[in-house]
């Protein structure tokens, strides 16, 4: 492996946990929106990674055929499938008929710790940049 394929596979990773933390800001921000653009409440979203192999020209693919390195790409953004949380409140404005108002899915516990491990994720690719970063530097210094 080296130093560029390194940062290729630890620069995926920062933009898909970026991406995993933008969504789950975005769940937060309307864990009480009842109404949106499609109607209906907000439903919580979540992303969905997978292991890609790195690419690479031809030559580079027989080379490393063995190696089996992969980068982390998302593949999706999927709403979750949970059933709304519904109260009674007359008075809320999207209260139905019967005075049941329907509130999005979003457990906001859920969502915090889904931020911090993306954040800790995050930070650990940023540190592994370092590393590889302090070695090429290194790599340098020794070839004066």
């Amino acid at each position: 492996m080296d130093i560029l394929t390194a940062m290729e596979i630890s620069g995926s990773a920062l933009k898909a946990e970026r991406t995993r933390l933008n969504i789950g800001a975005m769940n937060l921000a309307n864990a009480n929106t009842t109404r949106t653009i499609e109607g209906g409440p907000y439903r919580a979203k979540s992303v969905v990674f997978e292991a890609k192999p790195l690419e690479h020209d031809f030559r580079g693919q027989l080379e490393r055929a063995d190696t089996r390195l992969r980068k982390v790409e998302v593949v999706a953004v999927v709403e979750d499938k949970a059933p709304f949380k519904e109260i009674y409140d007359l008075s809320h404005p999207d209260a139905d008929e019967k005075g049941i108002v329907r509130l999005p899915n979003v457990n906001v516990t859920e969502q915090m710790v889904d931020i911090m491990s993306a954040r800790r994720a995050y930070e650990a690719n940023v540190t592994a940049l370092d590393a590889v970063k302090s070695m090429a530097l290194k790599a340098l210094d020794i070839s004066r």
